[in-house]
């Protein structure tokens, strides 16, 4: 059980009363400070997940993975191992931060230092900018598609080489900069707003999701299904790495939002609430998910002809223009509700954490939101290898912070956590290493970091491919026993027996 040696002392963001006066302001905000009540219960934590499964993005990996070459049960297989791996890391991670009532990268401190955990907080904001980015564009994409549909004279404006400006159509322009203001409408009301918003749009995605299958079985008939998009390629052990390849993906699909997990399990009542919401929300969710996608993507050949795995585009040949805009819309409300979750609240409290006077939880937002603006996503997502070199680049580095903040906080600091020494730089402090940074964790990290990128960074070397696939796992596991060995050696004997 988590010992806290300090009381939560603060509450939501942008409603919190003034930090304990003796926190050190370099150190906090009224966003960043531990929590005096904890809302969540286990359906606000069903919904998150809900949010972060059911999105245009979710469909297509879940779709891509039974067009692999498998059988069925062995993709189900592989999906149930993997996102039950995601359940059992995202209890881990929720933990510390549901128990102490503060956001990821302030329970970072424990394990990097006071200062060290701006580290682990910019590598993770800059990933969730580069992907709010191009989640962004995905939902304008979708919305495009509803607005042709209801006024077709915009259709010539969609068409980059006529009305185009830096690889972004005048419509898709449009688009993309309503969503914007949507999102940081929705992000700027604050954390209860986005609860109620993403309590909405789990389940309203489940309704249209089995409204468009009900009306695929209603055109093609009951046994036109099929659980298998592709020709069975695989049998026997020739299956088996394809299988461990397709955990391996969706527990990296789920790696950032994973990572960062505490920046929501803070606001759980209690730890068994988060634990409730995630069984739910992860190995039932993501199975009935998955089930729905591949029944909807196998009705689409005999229904249209052709095997179509993009939501957004089975929406659209429905003859019906009130079906196509609901659809479209309640994808397009989805994907807003994935990006705000897993990539606008954490480059948030990220770049808040790393000047707190100067940047408020919201400031960190809008930080993020105009980056994600500046980068011009929509080029980044039509050229696979930019984006493969910069966000899977980043990405290797999510492994060995997951696995140093676990280490440290179940194998060295036993679960026990001094929440006011997260927020002092006295030299007496808990968490105050050498001038700030704790340089087993850095160390770790580094490690972790660079063996994990080399298969990324060079998949054309036989063997690498396969290994790249496992960039976040090498990362995980390298950082966690580098961090044990390099702590184990240098803890006080306090820390040892405590």
């Amino acid at each position: 059980m988590t010992e806290l040696l300090a009381p939560p002392a603060s509450a939501d963001p942008g409603t919190a009363p003034r930090p304990a006066p003796d926190y050190h302001p370099r150190l906090t905000n009224e966003d960043l400070a531990p929590l005096r009540e904890q809302k969540w219960n286990s359906y606000n934590i069903f919904a998150f997940w809900m949010s972060d499964v059911h999105s245009v993005g979710g469909y297509v990996t879940a779709g891509s993975l039974f067009a692999l070459g498998l059988a069925s049960w062995q993709v189900l297989v592989a999906l149930l191992v993997g996102i039950t791996i995601v359940y059992f890391f995202c209890n881990l991670v929720a933990k510390p931060s549901q128990a102490t009532g503060v956001p990821y990268p302030v329970i970072c401190r424990s394990a990097f230092g006071v200062l060290g955990a701006n580290i682990p907080a910019i590598i993770r904001g800059l990933i969730a900018v580069a992907w709010y980015g191009i989640q962004t564009f995905l939902a304008s994409a979708a919305l495009d598609v509803v607005l042709i549909k209801l006024f077709p004279g915009l259709a010539p404006y969609a068409v980059v080489e006529d009305y185009g400006f830096l690889g972004l159509s005048l419509l898709g322009w449009g688009s993309y900069l309503l969503l914007w203001v949507v999102q940081a409408c929705v992000f700027w009301r604050g954390m209860e707003a986005i609860r109620k918003f993403i309590d909405f749009c789990g389940p309203a995605v489940y309704v249209v999701m089995f409204l468009l299958c009900g009306y695929l079985i209603a055109k093609a008939g009951w046994g036109a299904i099929d659980l298998s998009l592709g020709e069975v390629k695989y049998t026997g052990f020739d299956a088996v790495p394809i299988m461990l390849g397709a955990i391996a993906l969706v527990v990296s699909y789920f790696s950032g939002p994973m990572l960062n997990f505490g920046d929501f399990s803070r606001y759980g009542k209690s730890f068994a609430a988060v634990k409730r919401g995630n069984l739910l929300g992860l190995p039932l969710n993501f199975l009935v998910f998955s089930l729905l996608v591949v029944i909807t993507a196998s009705l689409t050949l005999p229904v249209y002809g052709e095997l179509i795995t993009d939501p957004v585009a089975t929406v659209a040949r429905i003859d019906s223009t009130f079906a196509i805009v609901l659809g479209a819309l309640t994808f397009t409300i989805a994907t807003i509700g994935i990006n705000i979750v897993a990539n606008f609240i954490s480059p948030a409290f990220d770049f808040s954490h790393v000047d707190p006077q100067r940047i408020s939880w919201r400031a960190g937002g809008m930080i993020a939101a105009v980056g994600s603006v500046l980068i011009t996503p929509w080029n980044l997502y039509n050229n696979p290898d930019v984006i493969h070199y910069t966000l899977e680049t980043l990405g290797a580095f999510i492994g060995p912070l997951f696995g140093v903040l676990i280490a440290d906080y179940y194998l060295i600091k036993r679960q026990r956590v001094v929440v006011d020494d997260l927020f002092t730089m006295s030299e007496t402090g808990s968490y105050w290493y050498s001038k700030g940074y704790n340089t087993n964790a850095v160390i770790a990290t580094a490690v972790g970091a660079i063996v994990a990128v080399i298969p990324v960074l060079a998949k054309g070397v036989p063997g690498m491919y396969t290994a790249a696939q496992y960039s976040w796992f090498i990362g995980c596991g390298l950082g966690f026993v580098v961090y044990y060995l390099l702590a184990a050696r240098t803890r006080a004997p306090e820390e040892v027996t405590a």
